[in-house]
C-alpha cells in the first residue's frame, strides 16, 4: 500500500526559471513525510532522525495551483531504520523519485533506538512489492 499526501505548492517555491526549486522538493518530502508517520491512530512518537536522502530529478515541476502528489511506501525495514521512497507526480508524470532513510531516535536519551514491534506492523502496511516485481521483471528481459 502506498501513501498519498497531495502538497500545494507555493509561489515562493519557484526560482528565478519560472520552476519549482530543486532544493524546495526537499520540503515537499519532509510534509509528506510527516503526514505518514504523525497520525493520530498511529506514529513514531518516540522520535525519528532523517540518515539519508537520494534525490532523481526527472522532470521540471512548474508552479501552479492545484496541488502535487506525492506517493510514498516503504522499501526497507531494519533493527533500527527504514527506507521511504517516494515519487512526485501527477498522473503518469514523474517530476522526482528520492529515498530517505530514518532512524528512529530516543530524544531524552540522545541515541538512536530500535524500531518497535508496532513501528514495524505500522511500517509493513506500506512495504510495497510493486517495484521488486518491476525489477524481476527487467531481470528477466535482460537474461
Amino acid at each position: 500500500m502506498r501513501h498519498i499526501y497531495r502538497c500545494p505548492l507555493r509561489w515562493a517555491d519557484m526560482d528565478a526559471y519560472g520552476h519549482v526549486n530543486n532544493v524546495v522538493f526537499l520540503r515537499y518530502l519532509e510534509e509528506a513525510r510527516i503526514d505518514f508517520l504523525f497520525r493520530p491512530d498511529k506514529d513514531f512518537r518516540q522520535g525519528s532522525v532523517v540518515a539519508r536522502h537520494e534525490i532523481d530529478y526527472k522532470r521540471q515541476l512548474v508552479h501552479r495551483h492545484r496541488p502535487v502528489d506525492i506517493e510514498l511506501w516503504v522499501t526497507q525495514i531494519r533493527a533500527a531504520s527504514f527506507t521511504v521512497t517516494y515519487e512526485v507526480k501527477d498522473d503518469d508524470l514523474v517530476y522526482v523519485r528520492a529515498s530517505t532513510v530514518i532512524v528512529p531516535f530516543d530524544f531524552e536519551a540522545q541515541r538512536p533506538r530500535r524500531i518497535t514491534a508496532e513501528e514495524r506492523e505500522f511500517l509493513q502496511e506500506y512495504t510495497d512489492d510493486a517495484e521488486d516485481e518491476d525489477d524481476a521483471e527487467e531481470e528477466a528481459v535482460a537474461a
